[in-house]
């Protein structure tokens, strides 16, 4: 019996790991797909059947970064006078465009880019940071219609944010807020900052009562306990709550499309408007995808060893 349960195990933990292998590759492919694409030559980003080894190169990156026009039939080009960057435009049936100084124009992707930046890490900041508070109220106070307050907190997340776009977008241009950074901030914050009352009330009810009571009996105000007691020990959630609030703004779709028309907007909304002569040049939308996927990568690594725990934490109470 110990052989033939021994046997079953091994076949177990074979199937399990077969699975996560096949999980993983499929998770995993349309993140190569993109990455491959955004350095392939815009004549093998659509073939059939798809190329998987090819030379590598740049010229998406640059015509992400440059504003270009067709050659013309008979068009002349300094072609060995021209930097290395502007040859693979060239070599592409295209040329960059140039300023009435023979300065090169950029495209809008840079100024797009920073603005994600800008209004993401505001957002997730202010969404946190109120949303810790709150959290904090609800979790060490009795407050009345407790129940009530928090289901209305969450309610705001109910609706799709196509829904409210358009009367958004009224109220927004009877403020003078269209189109601006402030304008989605506020927005972004709002919509991000009730996901993070209800994450950040379990995180703190797992903080025992008992530190902030010694801290307060050592002569510690209300405040001072909040911060050198609390914040410390919930560190891992607000790290975790930061990752989801910055993952939803950094993405959010709808409210950067119809919101914004050219001094705020965001990238993704800007990403799909890459398009080529007559077709989307799918090279130079695949090299501002994998750009944009880089900030999101990067903060979810720092913070990986806060995630794991933030996921779990205040799912089991001692």
């Amino acid at each position: 019996m110990a052989v033939v349960s021994s046997r079953g195990q091994r076949l177990g933990n074979t199937i399990a790991i077969a699975a996560v292998v096949v999980v993983t590759f499929i998770m995993l492919a349309p993140i190569y797909w993109i990455i491959s694409t955004s350095f392939k030559p815009r004549n093998l980003a659509t073939t059939n059947p798809p190329t998987i080894v090819f030379q590598p190169e740049v010229s998406p990156f640059v015509k992400l970064f440059t504003k270009r026009v067709q050659l013309k039939p008979k068009e002349v080009v300094d072609y060995e006078n021209a930097p290395w960057f502007e040859k693979l435009v060239f070599d592409g049936g295209e040329r960059i465009t140039r300023s009435g100084k023979g300065e090169i124009q950029l495209s809008g992707y840079p100024d797009r880019f920073i603005n994600s930046l800008i209004i993401a890490i505001t957002s997730t900041v202010l969404a946190v940071s109120m949303g810790t508070i709150t959290a904090y109220g609800f979790s060490r106070f009795k407050v009345k219609g407790e129940a009530d307050l928090l289901f209305f907190v969450l309610s705001t997340r109910m609706l799709p944010p196509i829904v409210v776009a358009i009367p958004m977008f009224l109220m927004y241009r009877a403020v003078g807020l269209n189109d601006s950074h402030l304008g989605l901030i506020i927005l972004y914050t709002a919509f991000n900052v009730s996901f993070a009352v209800w994450l950040m009330k379990g995180f703190i009810d797992e903080i025992p009562k008992e530190y902030e009571e010694a801290a307060l009996v050592d002569g510690y105000t209300r405040i001072q306990a909040f911060f050198r007691i609390v914040l410390p020990e919930a560190a891992t959630g607000i790290a975790a709550t930061a990752v989801f609030c910055f993952i939803t703004a950094w993405n959010e779709y709808a409210f950067a499309l119809i919101m914004t028309n050219r001094r705020a907007q965001t990238a993704p909304p800007f990403i799909p408007s890459q398009i080529g002569s007559g077709l989307p040049d799918w090279t130079v939308i695949a090299a501002g995808t994998f750009l944009f996927l880089l900030p999101v990568a990067i903060f979810t690594f720092l913070l990986r060893n806060h995630l794991l725990r933030g996921m779990s934490f205040g799912a089991i109470r001692k």
